[in-house]
C-alpha cells in the first residue's frame, strides 16, 4: 500500500501514451470504441470478450501494433480473470463495458432470471475490480459502466436497472477503499447509444444498413439532442477518467440530456 500522492501528469488523452489498458467487453459497442480512441492516444491494448470470433475481428480492425493481447473470457469467471490479468502483464487501467440487458416485467423476472443482469454487469465488475486492485500501480484506474435508467427508470427492466445502480454504489465505495493505493475508480453512465444491442432491441440488426440507420435515427429523434449517442461519444468519457489522474468516485453522465427529458 502506498502513502505517496497520486502522480502528476497532463489530464489530456496524450497522458495515456504507452499505458497498458485492459478492456473487458472490447469486441463491440462502447468497449471497441474505447479501444479505438485509446489506440489513437498511443495506449497498448489488452482486449477481453466472450465471443472469440468477434474478438478476433475487433483486434484485426484496430491499428497494427496497438493490441498487445486478446483473451476469450467471461467476466463472471474470476479464476479466468486472474489468469488473464497475470498473463497480460503490468496494467495501468481497466475498463469494464460488459453487461447483460435483462429486460422483463417483474412478474416474469424471477430471481434466477434477475441473476443474469447482476452476474455480468455487477458481479463481473466486482470480480474485475478485485483482481485489478492488487495489480494496478499508483495512478492506475478502474472504470465501470452503468446506464441512464438508474436515474430515469423505465418499466420492465427492474433487475437491469438495479444492477447498474449497484455498479455506481460499488464505484463510490471502492474509490474510498482504494484511495490509499492511489488507484482511482469511476463509472460512465451512458444514455441510449447506437450499439449492436440497441439495434437488436429495435429489431433492425438484420435490416439493410440504410434502412437500419433510418430506423435508429427515427427512434432517437424524440431525445433532447434529436438522436441517440454514438459509441465513440460514450467511450470518450472513459478515456477522460483514465487520463485525468484527479478524478475518482465519479459517475460521468453521457446521455445527450436524456435524463432531463
Amino acid at each position: 500500500m502506498t502513502t505517496r500522492p497520486v502522480p502528476f501528469r497532463t489530464p489530456l488523452p496524450t497522458a495515456l501514451c504507452g499505458h497498458n489498458v485492459l478492456v473487458l467487453g472490447g469486441s463491440s459497442g462502447i468497449g471497441l470504441a474505447a479501444a479505438r480512441l485509446l489506440a489513437g492516444s498511443g495506449a497498448r491494448l489488452h482486449l477481453v470478450a466472450r465471443d472469440g470470433p468477434r474478438l478476433k475481428a475487433a483486434a484485426a480492425d484496430l491499428p497494427d501494433g496497438t493490441v498487445a493481447t486478446s483473451w476469450t473470457a467471461d467476466v463472471t469467471d474470476e479464476a479466468r480473470l486472474i489468469e488473464v490479468f497475470d498473463r497480460a502483464g503490468p496494467l495501468d487501467h481497466v475498463l469494464v463495458t460488459a453487461g447483460a440487458a435483462t429486460r422483463a416485467p417483474l412478474a416474469d423476472a424471477d430471481r434466477e432470471r434477475a441473476h443474469g443482469a447482476f452476474d455480468v454487469r455487477f458481479w463481473g465488475g466486482y470480480a474485475a475490480a478485485r483482481v485489478a486492485a492488487e495489480r494496478l500501480p499508483a495512478g492506475g484506474s478502474i472504470t465501470l459502466t452503468s446506464g441512464i435508467y438508474t436515474v430515469r427508470p423505465v418499466t420492465g427492466a427492474a433487475a437491469a436497472i438495479a444492477s447498474a445502480a449497484a455498479c455506481e454504489g460499488l464505484v463510490r465505495a471502492l474509490a474510498v477503499e482504494l484511495a490509499a493505493r492511489r488507484v482511482r475508480v469511476n463509472a460512465i453512465r451512458a444514455g441510449m447509444v447506437d450499439t449492436p444491442p440497441l439495434r437488436r432491441r429495435l429489431k433492425v440488426a438484420e435490416a439493410h444498413p440504410a434502412e437500419a440507420d433510418a430506423a435508429v435515427a427515427a427512434a432517437g429523434s424524440h431525445l433532447p439532442l434529436g438522436r441517440y449517442g454514438t459509441a465513440e461519444e460514450a467511450a470518450s468519457a472513459a478515456v477522460f477518467v483514465m487520463a485525468n489522474a484527479y478524478v475518482t468516485g465519479t459517475v460521468v453522465t453521457v446521455d445527450g440530456g436524456q435524463s432531463l427529458a
